[in-house]
Protein backbone atom coordinates (compact mmCIF):
# COMPACT_ATOMS: atom_id res chain seq x y z
CA UNK A 1 0.00 0.00 0.00
CA UNK A 2 1.35 3.44 -0.95
CA UNK A 3 1.97 5.55 2.15
CA UNK A 4 0.74 9.06 2.92
CA UNK A 5 4.18 10.58 2.39
CA UNK A 6 4.34 9.27 -1.18
CA UNK A 7 0.86 10.62 -1.89
CA UNK A 8 1.90 14.07 -0.64
CA UNK A 9 5.12 13.97 -2.69
CA UNK A 10 3.17 13.18 -5.83
CA UNK A 11 0.62 15.91 -5.05
CA UNK A 12 3.47 18.40 -4.89
CA UNK A 13 4.66 17.41 -8.37
CA UNK A 14 1.14 17.99 -9.69
CA UNK A 15 0.97 21.33 -7.93
CA UNK A 16 4.30 22.43 -9.43
CA UNK A 17 3.43 21.30 -12.96
CA UNK A 18 2.99 23.93 -15.66
CA UNK A 19 2.31 23.67 -19.36
CA UNK A 20 6.02 24.41 -19.94
CA UNK A 21 7.32 21.83 -17.47
CA UNK A 22 8.09 21.22 -13.81
CA UNK A 23 8.76 24.25 -11.60
CA UNK A 24 11.39 24.05 -8.86
CA UNK A 25 8.88 24.86 -6.13
CA UNK A 26 5.12 25.12 -5.76
CA UNK A 27 5.65 28.25 -3.67
CA UNK A 28 5.24 31.63 -5.38
CA UNK A 29 8.94 32.43 -5.23
CA UNK A 30 10.19 34.07 -8.43
CA UNK A 31 13.55 32.34 -8.69
CA UNK A 32 11.93 28.93 -8.15
CA UNK A 33 8.88 29.56 -10.34
CA UNK A 34 10.92 28.55 -13.36
CA UNK A 35 11.60 25.46 -15.42
CA UNK A 36 15.04 24.42 -14.20
CA UNK A 37 17.14 21.89 -16.07
CA UNK A 38 18.40 19.69 -13.27
CA UNK A 39 15.33 20.12 -11.02
CA UNK A 40 13.00 19.46 -13.94
CA UNK A 41 14.84 16.37 -15.12
CA UNK A 42 15.07 14.87 -11.62
CA UNK A 43 11.34 15.47 -11.16
CA UNK A 44 10.76 13.97 -14.60
CA UNK A 45 12.77 10.85 -13.79
CA UNK A 46 10.59 10.33 -10.73
CA UNK A 47 7.48 10.81 -12.90
CA UNK A 48 8.74 8.14 -15.31
CA UNK A 49 9.21 5.61 -12.52
CA UNK A 50 5.84 6.46 -11.00
CA UNK A 51 4.16 6.14 -14.38
CA UNK A 52 1.45 8.80 -14.01
CA UNK A 53 0.75 9.92 -17.57
CA UNK A 54 -0.02 13.52 -16.61
CA UNK A 55 3.29 13.91 -14.83
CA UNK A 56 5.11 12.12 -17.65
CA UNK A 57 3.61 14.60 -20.08
CA UNK A 58 4.89 17.45 -17.89
CA UNK A 59 8.34 15.86 -18.12
CA UNK A 60 8.15 15.82 -21.91
CA UNK A 61 7.18 19.48 -21.86
CA UNK A 62 10.16 20.19 -19.58
CA UNK A 63 12.54 18.57 -22.06
CA UNK A 64 11.02 20.44 -24.99
CA UNK A 65 11.28 23.76 -23.14
CA UNK A 66 14.97 23.15 -22.47
CA UNK A 67 15.61 22.05 -26.05
CA UNK A 68 13.75 25.03 -27.51
CA UNK A 69 15.97 27.44 -25.55
CA UNK A 70 19.31 25.71 -26.04
CA UNK A 71 22.04 28.20 -26.92
CA UNK A 72 23.38 28.02 -30.45
CA UNK A 73 26.74 26.92 -29.02
CA UNK A 74 25.16 24.01 -27.14
CA UNK A 75 24.45 25.31 -23.62
CA UNK A 76 21.28 23.97 -22.01
CA UNK A 77 19.64 26.69 -19.88
CA UNK A 78 20.02 26.62 -16.13
CA UNK A 79 16.38 27.75 -16.11
CA UNK A 80 13.68 29.32 -18.27
CA UNK A 81 11.27 31.86 -16.79
CA UNK A 82 7.93 32.46 -18.50
CA UNK A 83 6.70 35.85 -17.27
CA UNK A 84 3.04 36.83 -17.03
CA UNK A 85 3.78 39.51 -19.64
CA UNK A 86 4.57 36.69 -22.12
CA UNK A 87 8.25 37.62 -22.00
CA UNK A 88 10.73 34.76 -21.69
CA UNK A 89 13.89 35.02 -19.60
CA UNK A 90 16.56 32.39 -20.25
CA UNK A 91 19.39 31.97 -17.74
CA UNK A 92 22.55 29.95 -18.28
CA UNK A 93 23.84 30.57 -14.75
CA UNK A 94 24.63 33.25 -12.20
CA UNK A 95 28.16 34.10 -11.09
CA UNK A 96 29.33 31.28 -13.36
CA UNK A 97 27.73 29.28 -16.15
CA UNK A 98 26.28 25.85 -15.43
CA UNK A 99 28.10 22.82 -16.79
CA UNK A 100 25.83 20.04 -15.49
CA UNK A 101 22.63 21.12 -17.27
CA UNK A 102 23.72 19.55 -20.57
CA UNK A 103 24.26 16.12 -19.05
CA UNK A 104 21.00 16.23 -17.06
CA UNK A 105 19.11 17.17 -20.23
CA UNK A 106 20.60 14.25 -22.17
CA UNK A 107 19.94 11.81 -19.31
CA UNK A 108 16.36 13.05 -19.20
CA UNK A 109 15.75 12.75 -22.94
CA UNK A 110 17.19 9.25 -23.11
CA UNK A 111 15.28 7.97 -20.10
CA UNK A 112 12.03 9.45 -21.39
CA UNK A 113 12.47 7.97 -24.86
CA UNK A 114 13.54 4.60 -23.41
CA UNK A 115 10.56 4.28 -21.07
CA UNK A 116 8.01 5.66 -23.54
CA UNK A 117 9.65 4.02 -26.57
CA UNK A 118 9.45 7.40 -28.27
CA UNK A 119 11.89 7.03 -31.17
CA UNK A 120 10.38 10.05 -32.87
CA UNK A 121 11.28 12.42 -30.02
CA UNK A 122 14.76 10.91 -29.77
CA UNK A 123 15.41 11.57 -33.46
CA UNK A 124 14.05 15.09 -33.11
CA UNK A 125 16.31 15.90 -30.16
CA UNK A 126 19.46 14.13 -31.38
CA UNK A 127 20.85 17.39 -32.85
CA UNK A 128 20.41 19.03 -29.42
CA UNK A 129 22.16 16.09 -27.77
CA UNK A 130 25.06 16.14 -30.23
CA UNK A 131 25.47 19.89 -29.87
CA UNK A 132 25.56 19.48 -26.08
CA UNK A 133 28.20 16.76 -26.22
CA UNK A 134 30.29 18.88 -28.58
CA UNK A 135 30.30 21.74 -26.09
CA UNK A 136 31.19 19.42 -23.21
CA UNK A 137 34.15 18.20 -25.25
CA UNK A 138 35.22 21.80 -25.82
CA UNK A 139 35.03 22.36 -22.06
CA UNK A 140 37.76 19.78 -21.58
CA UNK A 141 40.05 22.59 -22.84
CA UNK A 142 43.08 20.28 -22.99
CA UNK A 143 41.48 17.28 -24.75
CA UNK A 144 42.10 15.15 -21.67
CA UNK A 145 38.59 13.62 -21.49
CA UNK A 146 37.78 15.50 -18.26
CA UNK A 147 35.44 18.52 -18.21
CA UNK A 148 36.74 21.64 -16.47
CA UNK A 149 34.06 23.23 -14.31
CA UNK A 150 34.38 26.75 -12.89
CA UNK A 151 33.58 27.36 -9.24
CA UNK A 152 29.76 27.62 -8.93
CA UNK A 153 29.44 25.83 -12.27
CA UNK A 154 27.07 23.05 -11.24
CA UNK A 155 24.34 22.21 -8.70
CA UNK A 156 26.69 23.18 -5.83
CA UNK A 157 26.42 26.74 -7.09
CA UNK A 158 27.68 28.51 -3.97
CA UNK A 159 30.27 25.93 -2.90
CA UNK A 160 34.03 25.84 -3.49
CA UNK A 161 34.51 22.82 -5.76
CA UNK A 162 36.06 23.67 -9.12
CA UNK A 163 38.23 22.17 -11.80
CA UNK A 164 37.79 18.61 -12.95
CA UNK A 165 34.91 17.98 -10.54
CA UNK A 166 34.03 14.31 -10.14
CA UNK A 167 30.29 15.05 -10.14
CA UNK A 168 30.35 16.56 -13.63
CA UNK A 169 32.50 13.72 -14.97
CA UNK A 170 30.19 10.93 -13.75
CA UNK A 171 27.13 12.85 -14.90
CA UNK A 172 28.57 13.16 -18.40
CA UNK A 173 29.51 9.48 -18.33
CA UNK A 174 25.91 8.63 -17.43
CA UNK A 175 24.67 10.75 -20.33
CA UNK A 176 27.06 9.08 -22.77
CA UNK A 177 26.08 5.62 -21.59
CA UNK A 178 22.39 6.46 -22.01
CA UNK A 179 22.87 7.56 -25.62
CA UNK A 180 25.06 4.54 -26.32
CA UNK A 181 22.28 2.24 -25.11
CA UNK A 182 19.77 3.83 -27.50
CA UNK A 183 21.99 4.78 -30.45
CA UNK A 184 25.16 2.68 -30.27
CA UNK A 185 28.25 4.02 -32.02
CA UNK A 186 31.95 3.27 -31.96
CA UNK A 187 32.71 6.95 -31.34
CA UNK A 188 30.67 7.10 -28.14
CA UNK A 189 32.01 3.76 -26.89
CA UNK A 190 35.59 4.96 -27.32
CA UNK A 191 34.80 8.12 -25.36
CA UNK A 192 33.03 6.13 -22.63
CA UNK A 193 36.04 3.82 -22.26
CA UNK A 194 38.50 6.72 -22.12
CA UNK A 195 36.50 8.68 -19.53
CA UNK A 196 35.98 5.55 -17.42
CA UNK A 197 39.71 4.86 -17.39
CA UNK A 198 40.49 8.48 -16.39
CA UNK A 199 37.94 8.41 -13.58
CA UNK A 200 39.16 5.09 -12.20
CA UNK A 201 42.73 6.34 -12.32
CA UNK A 202 42.56 9.94 -11.12
CA UNK A 203 39.95 10.20 -8.37
CA UNK A 204 41.29 7.63 -5.90
CA UNK A 205 44.79 6.56 -4.96
CA UNK A 206 45.85 3.44 -6.84
CA UNK A 207 48.93 2.53 -8.86
CA UNK A 208 47.71 4.54 -11.88
CA UNK A 209 50.69 5.27 -14.10
CA UNK A 210 49.52 8.38 -15.93
CA UNK A 211 47.66 10.64 -13.45
CA UNK A 212 46.41 14.02 -14.61
CA UNK A 213 48.33 15.83 -11.85
CA UNK A 214 51.34 13.59 -11.01
CA UNK A 215 52.72 15.72 -8.15
CA UNK A 216 49.37 16.02 -6.39
CA UNK A 217 48.58 12.36 -7.07
CA UNK A 218 51.83 11.17 -5.52
CA UNK A 219 51.05 13.12 -2.34
CA UNK A 220 47.45 11.94 -2.25
CA UNK A 221 46.31 9.90 0.73
CA UNK A 222 44.12 6.86 0.18
CA UNK A 223 40.40 7.28 0.91
CA UNK A 224 37.34 5.04 0.86
CA UNK A 225 35.47 7.28 -1.59
CA UNK A 226 35.97 9.14 -4.88
CA UNK A 227 37.68 12.54 -4.52
CA UNK A 228 35.54 15.61 -5.20
CA UNK A 229 37.85 17.30 -7.71
CA UNK A 230 41.33 17.74 -9.11
CA UNK A 231 42.52 21.07 -10.50
CA UNK A 232 45.87 22.77 -11.17
CA UNK A 233 46.28 23.47 -7.43
CA UNK A 234 45.80 19.81 -6.51
CA UNK A 235 42.96 17.74 -5.08
CA UNK A 236 39.81 18.77 -3.28
CA UNK A 237 39.43 15.72 -1.09
CA UNK A 238 36.04 16.30 0.56
CA UNK A 239 33.35 13.63 0.24
CA UNK A 240 30.76 14.54 -2.40
CA UNK A 241 27.66 12.45 -1.64
CA UNK A 242 25.86 13.21 -4.91
CA UNK A 243 28.85 12.38 -7.10
CA UNK A 244 29.66 9.19 -5.19
CA UNK A 245 26.01 8.08 -5.36
CA UNK A 246 25.92 8.52 -9.15
CA UNK A 247 29.22 6.67 -9.46
CA UNK A 248 27.72 3.79 -7.46
CA UNK A 249 24.63 3.81 -9.68
CA UNK A 250 26.93 3.49 -12.69
CA UNK A 251 28.90 0.76 -10.87
CA UNK A 252 32.10 2.68 -11.46
CA UNK A 253 35.22 1.05 -10.07
CA UNK A 254 35.79 -2.55 -9.03
CA UNK A 255 33.48 -4.35 -6.63
CA UNK A 256 35.96 -4.06 -3.76
CA UNK A 257 36.08 -0.27 -3.99
CA UNK A 258 32.31 -0.05 -4.44
CA UNK A 259 31.93 -1.82 -1.11
CA UNK A 260 34.43 0.57 0.47
CA UNK A 261 32.40 3.57 -0.73
CA UNK A 262 29.21 2.09 0.68
CA UNK A 263 30.86 1.21 3.97
CA UNK A 264 32.21 4.75 4.35
CA UNK A 265 28.83 6.26 3.39
CA UNK A 266 26.86 4.08 5.78
CA UNK A 267 29.22 4.76 8.68
CA UNK A 268 28.96 8.51 8.01
CA UNK A 269 25.18 8.39 7.67
CA UNK A 270 24.68 6.43 10.86
CA UNK A 271 26.96 8.79 12.80
CA UNK A 272 24.76 11.82 12.07
CA UNK A 273 21.46 12.72 13.80
CA UNK A 274 19.35 12.83 10.61
CA UNK A 275 20.56 9.36 9.57
CA UNK A 276 21.23 10.71 6.06
CA UNK A 277 24.29 11.82 4.12
CA UNK A 278 25.35 15.48 4.04
CA UNK A 279 25.92 16.96 0.58
CA UNK A 280 29.65 17.48 1.21
CA UNK A 281 31.75 16.40 4.18
CA UNK A 282 33.50 17.60 6.24
CA UNK A 283 32.10 21.05 6.80
CA UNK A 284 34.15 24.17 6.13
CA UNK A 285 34.48 26.21 9.33
CA UNK A 286 35.35 29.91 9.73
CA UNK A 287 38.89 29.11 10.85
CA UNK A 288 39.58 26.99 7.73
CA UNK A 289 41.53 28.36 4.76
CA UNK A 290 38.67 27.47 2.40
CA UNK A 291 36.26 29.71 4.32
CA UNK A 292 37.47 32.77 2.39
CA UNK A 293 36.60 31.07 -0.89
CA UNK A 294 33.20 30.07 0.45
CA UNK A 295 32.00 33.22 2.17
CA UNK A 296 32.20 35.47 -0.90
CA UNK A 297 30.80 32.92 -3.33
CA UNK A 298 27.19 34.08 -3.35
CA UNK A 299 25.27 36.51 -5.50
CA UNK A 300 22.68 37.65 -2.96
CA UNK A 301 22.97 36.26 0.56
CA UNK A 302 25.39 33.84 2.21
CA UNK A 303 23.74 30.50 2.97
CA UNK A 304 26.60 28.04 3.36
CA UNK A 305 27.00 28.25 7.10
CA UNK A 306 28.53 25.07 8.59
CA UNK A 307 26.08 22.13 8.34
CA UNK A 308 23.78 24.02 5.96
CA UNK A 309 23.17 23.98 2.19
CA UNK A 310 26.19 22.54 0.40
CA UNK A 311 28.48 23.06 3.38
CA UNK A 312 27.49 19.85 5.12
CA UNK A 313 23.72 20.36 4.81
CA UNK A 314 21.40 17.39 4.27
CA UNK A 315 19.36 17.22 1.05
CA UNK A 316 16.54 14.71 0.61
CA UNK A 317 17.11 14.75 -3.17
CA UNK A 318 20.76 13.74 -2.83
CA UNK A 319 19.84 10.97 -0.42
CA UNK A 320 17.22 9.71 -2.85
CA UNK A 321 20.03 8.99 -5.30
CA UNK A 322 22.14 7.52 -2.54
CA UNK A 323 19.33 5.14 -1.61
CA UNK A 324 18.93 4.19 -5.28
CA UNK A 325 22.64 3.34 -5.40
CA UNK A 326 22.16 1.04 -2.40
CA UNK A 327 19.28 -0.72 -4.16
CA UNK A 328 21.42 -1.15 -7.28
CA UNK A 329 23.99 -2.92 -5.10
CA UNK A 330 21.28 -5.29 -3.82
CA UNK A 331 21.10 -3.92 -0.28
CA UNK A 332 17.67 -4.40 1.27
CA UNK A 333 17.42 -2.87 4.75
CA UNK A 334 19.79 0.07 4.13
CA UNK A 335 17.74 1.79 1.38
CA UNK A 336 14.61 1.30 3.47
CA UNK A 337 16.34 3.13 6.30
CA UNK A 338 17.31 5.98 3.95
CA UNK A 339 13.75 6.20 2.61
CA UNK A 340 12.28 6.38 6.09
CA UNK A 341 14.65 9.22 7.02
CA UNK A 342 13.77 11.13 3.82
CA UNK A 343 10.07 10.70 4.54
CA UNK A 344 10.53 12.07 8.03
CA UNK A 345 12.22 15.22 6.70
CA UNK A 346 9.73 15.75 3.89
CA UNK A 347 6.87 15.48 6.40
CA UNK A 348 8.27 18.25 8.62
CA UNK A 349 5.99 21.28 9.05
CA UNK A 350 2.94 19.59 7.56
CA UNK A 351 4.73 18.10 4.56
CA UNK A 352 6.82 21.18 3.91
CA UNK A 353 9.21 19.35 1.53
CA UNK A 354 11.97 21.77 2.43
CA UNK A 355 15.01 22.12 0.20
CA UNK A 356 17.49 20.85 2.79
CA UNK A 357 18.18 20.64 6.53
CA UNK A 358 20.84 21.71 8.99
CA UNK A 359 22.66 18.46 9.66
CA UNK A 360 23.57 19.47 13.22
CA UNK A 361 20.42 21.21 14.52
CA UNK A 362 18.00 19.32 12.20
CA UNK A 363 16.33 22.64 11.33
CA UNK A 364 14.60 23.05 7.94
CA UNK A 365 16.60 25.26 5.56
CA UNK A 366 15.86 26.84 2.21
CA UNK A 367 12.71 26.89 0.11
CA UNK A 368 9.60 24.89 1.12
CA UNK A 369 7.51 22.83 -1.31
CA UNK A 370 10.70 22.00 -3.18
CA UNK A 371 9.86 19.59 -5.98
CA UNK A 372 13.09 17.68 -6.12
CA UNK A 373 12.82 16.91 -2.42
CA UNK A 374 9.59 15.13 -3.34
CA UNK A 375 11.21 13.57 -6.40
CA UNK A 376 14.05 12.09 -4.36
CA UNK A 377 11.52 10.26 -2.22
CA UNK A 378 9.53 9.01 -5.22
CA UNK A 379 12.64 7.81 -7.05
CA UNK A 380 13.86 5.80 -4.08
CA UNK A 381 10.42 4.34 -3.33
CA UNK A 382 10.11 3.16 -6.93
CA UNK A 383 13.65 1.77 -6.98
CA UNK A 384 12.85 -0.27 -3.88
CA UNK A 385 9.72 -1.46 -5.71
CA UNK A 386 11.84 -2.75 -8.59
CA UNK A 387 11.70 0.12 -11.11
CA UNK A 388 14.96 1.23 -12.77
CA UNK A 389 16.39 4.11 -14.77
CA UNK A 390 18.51 3.80 -17.88
CA UNK A 391 22.11 3.89 -16.69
Amino acid sequence: MINQSYIQAKKLLFKASSEKGFLASAENITNYKRVWARDGVICGLSALLDGDETLVKTFKNTLQTLANHQHELGHIPSNVFFKETNEIEVSFGGLAGRVDTISWFIIGVCNYCWVKRDDELLEKLLPNIEKGFKLLEAWEFNNNDLIYTPRSGNWADEYITEGHTFYDQVLRLWALRCVQRLKPSEKFQIKIDRITEKLNGNYRKTSYQTPFHPKAYNNLEDTSYWMASVNPSGYQTMFDAFANSIAQLLQLGDSVFQKEVTRYSEELRESLPLNLLPAFWKTIQEEDDDWKLLVNNCKYEFRNFPYEFHNGGTWQMVNGFYGMSLVSQNYIENPQSVLKAIQQLNAKENYGFYENFNTKTQKAIGVPQCTWSAAGEILLEQYINGKRLLV
